[in-house]
């Protein structure tokens, strides 16, 4: 048996300000969509040109408070061909939230406290 990881969901509190994010600091963009007919939730699948794996944000219609991420020791991680352009932008847009230098990596935080790990391409 063959498994390929094909998709990691996210729930997010505004679709809009997240797909915003995740186009800017990332370069992912909307591939696909589902709406439910009742309205209660919408999922958008992310992606770019630099694999087929897709980030899938799920909003829901009756969510009333923030989603309980824990200790956030969970992530999704994002190789980067040009490691300085990526940490000025992530810098510039105030989404740091951890940095590893003796590792060489960085994470940036989403608009729903979800973190994102970048490696520099070795």
């Amino acid at each position: 048996m063959k498994f390929q990881m094909i998709h990691e969901n996210y729930n997010v509190a505004d679709l809009d300000k997240s797909k915003a994010f995740y186009e800017k600091a990332l370069g992912l963009t909307e591939c696909r969509r589902k709406t439910a007919e009742d309205g209660s939730f919408i999922i958008v699948y992310l992606k770019n040109e630099e694999s087929d794996f897709e980030l899938e944000l799920t909003w829901l219609h009756d969510m009333d408070r923030p989603y309980n991420l824990g200790d956030c020791e969970f992530h999704l991680a994002f190789r980067v061909d040009d490691y300085e352009a990526a940490y000025a932008l992530h810098k510039e847009m105030d989404c740091i939230c951890f940095e590893n230098p003796s590792m060489g990596i960085y994470f940036i935080q989403d608009p729903d406290g979800y973190w994102l790990e970048i490696v520099p391409t070795r």
